[in-house]
C-alpha cells in the first residue's frame, strides 16, 4: 500500500466498526479516529483523518452527516433506515461541497446478487405460471426490518417484473393481491444475513440465495469505498461505483 490511502475515521463501533478497523489496517489505512456513544463526534473538534465510515444507527445518521459535512469530511455510509430523508443528505453533501457513497449493502458479492435477481426477475415476464416473493433473515440485534438489502432487492423486483407494483412488508393475514410482492423478515439467533427470492409455480420453485458468512465482505467493500470515495465530490451509490468498476453502463 501507497502513502496515498485517505486517513480513516470509524462511526459507531459495534460488530461491523470493528471488522472494518481490522480490513482497514490490514490493507494498510491508518484509522486515526473512532466514534461511539462514548466518544462522540464533535461539531468543533479537531480530526486528521480524510473520510469517515459511517456504520452507526439510523437516529444518528442525519447529525452526523450534518457534523462531518460541515467539517470538510468525506463519508462511507453504511447505515440505512433513512431513505426517507435522502434529498436532505443529498443538500447537505453539495451544500458543503464534500463526497459521500452510500449502500443498503457494501458486500462485492450482493451487489452481484442484486444483478442476478435483476436478470431473473426479467424472465418472469415471458411466463404467467410464475410468482416471485422475498425473504431475509438476521441477528436478533438488527434494528430495521426489513432489512436495507431487502428493500433494494424489492425495488429491483417491482421495477423488472409487470404484474408486481408494490410491496407487502408485515406479516401477512390476509390473502396477498397479485400485484403486491410479499417481503417477510425472521429476527434470531447470530445469522449474519440471508436473503432468498423465491420464483415460484406449480410445477417447479427457484430459490436465489445470498448468505453472508461473516462481517468481512460488507467492510471490505466499506474500505475499497472509502478509498474511492476520497477524491470525489457530490452523492454517489455504492452500485454504481462498482458498475464503473465493472465497465458498465449507468
Amino acid at each position: 500500500m501507497t502513502n496515498n490511502l485517505p486517513k480513516l475515521a470509524i462511526v459507531g463501533y459495534g460488530s461491523m466498526g470493528k471488522e472494518i478497523e481490522r480490513i482497514a489496517l490490514e490493507r494498510g489505512f491508518s484509522v486515526t479516529d473512532i466514534f461511539d456513544i462514548d466518544n462522540p463526534l464533535e461539531a468543533n473538534g479537531k480530526y486528521d483523518f480524510d473520510v469517515a465510515v459511517d456504520f452507526s444507527l439510523p437516529d444518528a445518521v442525519m447529525s452526523n452527516i450534518e457534523i462531518l459535512a460541515a467539517l470538510g469530511k468525506n463519508i462511507v455510509l453504511g447505515t440505512t433506515g433513512w431513505y426517507d430523508k435522502k434529498n436532505i443528505i443529498e443538500k447537505m453533501v453539495a451544500d458543503r461541497d464534500v463526497g459521500l457513497v452510500y449502500g443498503s449493502n457494501f458486500s462485492t458479492g450482493m451487489q452481484m446478487f442484486f444483478r442476478i435477481v435483476e436478470k431473473a426477475s426479467k424472465l418472469i415476464n415471458f411466463s404467467d405460471d410464475y410468482d416471485i416473493m422475498l425473504h431475509e433473515m438476521h441477528h436478533h440485534r438488527k434494528v430495521d426490518s426489513p432489512s436495507g438489502s431487502a428493500k433494494t432487492l424489492g425495488d429491483i423486483i417491482i421495477a423488472n417484473v409487470d404484474s408486481k407494483d408494490k410491496t407487502y412488508e408485515e406479516t401477512a393475514h390476509e390473502k396477498i393481491a397479485p400485484n403486491a410482492l410479499h417481503i417477510s423478515s425472521t429476527r434470531g439467533g447470530e445469522i449474519t444475513g440471508t436473503h432468498t427470492v423465491y420464483i415460484d409455480s406449480g410445477a417447479d420453485t427457484l430459490e436465489l440465495t445470498h448468505r453472508a458468512k461473516n462481517r468481512s465482505g460488507f467492510a471490505g467493500g466499506a474500505v475499497k469505498a472509502a478509498e474511492w470515495i476520497h477524491t470525489k465530490k457530490g452523492m454517489h451509490d455504492f452500485s454504481d461505483m462498482l458498475a464503473g468498476l465493472w465497465g458498465e453502463s449507468k
